[in-house]
């Protein structure tokens, strides 16, 4: 049999492709800032809290690194999971200079000289990688977007190398390393053997990074990356942002949604939004439209509205008279909520909901029954209410057409014996139905 047909057979055709497919060459990059590489990966290493002394776990680094040069722009690390937060951070990271770098961490000898906007960023499948967000800020910024095959990892070789790179350069020789095979740990555990702190290894990897990375040829001795950036800055000049530029920039690479623009201004994370100025605007404009809005995830105590019509951003407070937004990050937001959702959940009376139910639903069961047997010479009831009778048991096309309840699902109750509450007289029909109005 063929060696293609028998390897499809044993190993899938997906392993028979990569072995007995054409292997294209690599186009490779003609200037610094053509394409630059992204991803995530959690390092093998256990850290502890600065104050506590307790681990932490693994940190999540998200890293960009230059084809040209092989030169790292950037990265983020901390303990979220990988998100379009810790790429927005990422990509602001490898913009900005890096001239606060010294004053950080006095024991870095070189400057960090990356910074510039990138022309391409090559980025893989992950989910953070396909949000609106990101897709809105690259728009807005000029970088285009190039994604990368599934389960073709080669056509980003560089940020793939450098992780293995840092684990066997760096990680190797700290107290704490994990190991992502797990028979390569025997009896090490890294969690009693953690001993640094993360902003000891925050001042460590920037150090590395700056002083021994970008001064060290690679194993083919091919390049230095320090050597290759300045060869190809001299033809083609990153450009360089001002302070006022890099406040616009954060702006731009916030979190991006869209919502309604009416009066009280724009609900967005469970708040409400609004200014004189957007006032303003909103007299002058159409109400009720759809407006782009940008979030700062570290502070949500403002946001940043687009004006179409202005073309430019507007800053617009959150409406909080006791302060509880102010140095709230998104996620300590959502926190907040979902504690408070479960506080609430706590506080319920499930049984007394439960009676509440029981009572409605027998209350409209009886006056069915009196509409049933009315007689002739009663008078007929009006309509009042039964709009609101239709809302509450759910008439619809696609539900049930009438309002008679369906036989009400058994409930677990204790026997409250006489305590039970009595069914209102038949004559008190009209208030007891204002009743089921929600609101």
């Amino acid at each position: 049999m063929p060696a293609y047909e028998v390897a499809v057979a044993r190993h899938g055709k997906y392993l028979a492709d990569m072995e007995f497919n054409k292997i294209d060459a690599h186009q490779p990059p003609s200037r610094v800032l053509e394409k630059v590489e992204i991803d995530h990966s959690p390092l093998d290493l256990i850290l502890l809290d600065d104050e506590l002394n307790i681990p932490l776990g693994r940190p999540y680094l998200t890293l960009l690194i230059d084809q040209y040069s092989k030169s790292i722009m950037g990265f983020h690390l901390g303990f979220k999971e990988p998100s379009y937060y810790s790429v927005m951070k990422a990509i602001l990271n490898a913009i900005k200079p890096k001239d606060d770098i010294a004053e950080r961490f006095p024991g870095v000898v070189h400057d960090w000289y990356c910074q510039g906007k990138m022309e391409s960023l090559v980025v893989d499948n992950g989910a953070e990688f396909w949000s609106k967000s990101l897709e809105q800020s690259c728009l807005e910024v000029g970088i285009h977007i190039q994604y990368n095959p599934v389960r073709k990892p080669w056509l980003k070789p560089l940020v793939e190398r450098i992780f293995r790179t840092i684990g066997s350069k760096l990680l190797v020789t700290i107290p704490g390393k994990t190991f992502s095979n797990i028979l390569a740990r025997e009896e090490y555990d890294p969690r009693k053997d953690a001993v640094m702190h993360f902003s000891v290894f925050n001042e460590l990897f920037h150090k590395w990074i700056i002083d021994v990375y970008h001064y060290e040829s690679d194993s083919r001795k091919r390049a230095i990356p320090y050597v290759k950036w300045q060869e190809g800055v001299v033809v083609m000049p990153p450009i360089s942002y001002e302070p006022e530029d890099l406040e616009k920039l954060s702006v731009v690479l916030g979190i991006k949604e869209l919502r309604k623009h009416r009066r009280g201004g724009i609900h967005l994370h469970g708040l409400r939004y609004d200014s004189e100025e957007l006032a303003d605007y909103r007299r002058m404009y159409s109400r009720d439209i759809d407006v782009l809005t940008k979030t700062n995830p570290d502070d949500i105590s403002s946001i940043y509205v687009y004006l179409e019509h202005k073309q430019q951003y507007l800053k617009v407070p959150c409406i909080d008279p006791i302060g509880y937004t102010k140095s709230l990050s998104l996620t300590q937001h959502h926190i907040n909520q979902r504690l408070h959702r479960d506080f609430i959940d706590s506080q319920l009376d499930l049984e007394g909901l439960a009676r509440v139910r029981m009572y409605i639903h027998d209350r409209i069961e009886q006056e069915a029954d009196e509409i049933k047997n009315l007689n002739r010479g009663r008078p007929r009831r009006t309509t009042k209410g039964m709009a609101r009778l239709a809302k509450h048991n759910g008439v619809a096309s696609d539900v049930q057409t009438s309002c008679v309840p369906e036989t009400l699902p058994e409930l677990s109750m204790p026997d409250k014996g006489k305590e039970s509450k009595q069914l209102p007289d038949s004559d008190e029909w009209d208030d007891f139905i204002s009743d089921l109005e929600p609101y």
